[in-house]
């Protein structure tokens, strides 16, 4: 069969968004890299394009209460796993999965980003080199990377409001009630910080927390419902002012990896475009995968 023929099979199956609109050029020399990472693209959006309708179809047959109880369990059981975690084990994830940040393309070459500040009781995923890096500004002078504009969360009220303020310097950041740290609303000379959703300009990547993730994409938080609110909301604003949408990329222990279903969702549930674990990156995406050919 010829190339052109499998890909005209391949686009009954597909999602409309990736089915082909012209014919495929001659054959070349460069043809079958080509027609790989067609197929990467095929393969791996099929199955987060399937798992998410899936997922859909399923989540409406059942009820909401019975899919957040399901969460309750599934938290107290990664979080008793996070629990008995070795301590040197995880810090040397943490080293990893920092360095494996920082190194990354995405990061290097993004310009605007909003990243979580970790919180060792919460037992998350360590940010402290990566806000270490960003705010002593070492992409100034490198062209490796560029100098980037940062914004972390805070938490405002116990209805889901979190918002995203930028800050300069670790000093910026106090302790809440609940002894993490978040951003004054006002800097050192009583100025309102600047709200991201108030921006001229386009976040480039959002580095989120979570209490486990699976490999096509789901996501399960502490419950409270803040990030994907936030993330709901700066998506909608993306699209009204037609930015392109940041990449969403978790960090995650190797044993907060489940295996893909577990995770119950429900339709108000954002899913992460990769996974950043001490082994490595997780393009999960079509724009993610885009970036590992």
């Amino acid at each position: 069969m010829t190339i052109l023929g499998l890909l005209q099979r391949l686009a009954v199956r597909m999602p409309p968004q990736f089915i082909p609109t012209a014919a495929p050029p001659p054959l070349s020399a460069t043809t079958p890299a080509i027609f790989n990472l067609f197929l990467r693209l095929h393969l791996r959006s099929s199955a987060t394009f399937t798992s998410t309708t899936m997922s859909a179809t399923s989540t409406a047959t059942v009820p909401l209460d019975t899919i957040f109880k399901q969460k309750k369990v599934l938290r107290s059981k990664v979080k008793t796993e996070l629990k008995s975690m070795d301590p040197t084990l995880r810090s040397q994830e943490d080293d990893a999965i920092q360095k494996i940040v920082l190194e990354a393309p995405w990061f290097k070459s993004c310009r605007r980003l909003c990243a979580y500040i970790s919180c060792g009781a919460l037992r998350e995923v360590d940010t402290s080199k990566v806000l270490s890096e960003i705010l002593k500004n070492t992409g100034q002078d490198d062209h490796s990377q560029v100098r980037k504009k940062l914004y972390v969360p805070r938490v405002e009220d116990k209805n889901c409001f979190m918002r995203m303020l930028n800050i300069s310097r670790m000093d910026d950041l106090i302790a809440n009630s609940m002894d993490i740290l978040e951003p004054a609303p006002c800097d050192a000379e009583g100025n309102e910080r600047e709200d991201v959703m108030f921006a001229n300009d386009p976040v480039d990547l959002f580095l989120l927390p979570g209490l486990a993730f699976d490999k096509s994409g789901r996501r399960l938080g502490r419950g409270g419902g803040y990030y994907d609110t936030f993330l709901t909301k700066y998506q909608e604003l993306a699209k009204d002012r037609k930015w392109k949408k940041p990449l969403f990329v978790a960090l995650s222990y190797s044993r907060q990896i489940l295996e893909d279903g577990v995770i119950p969702i429900t339709p108000h549930d954002v899913f992460v475009d990769a996974l950043v674990s001490s082994s490595g990156v997780i393009p999960i995406s079509p724009a993610a995968i885009e970036m590992y050919p």
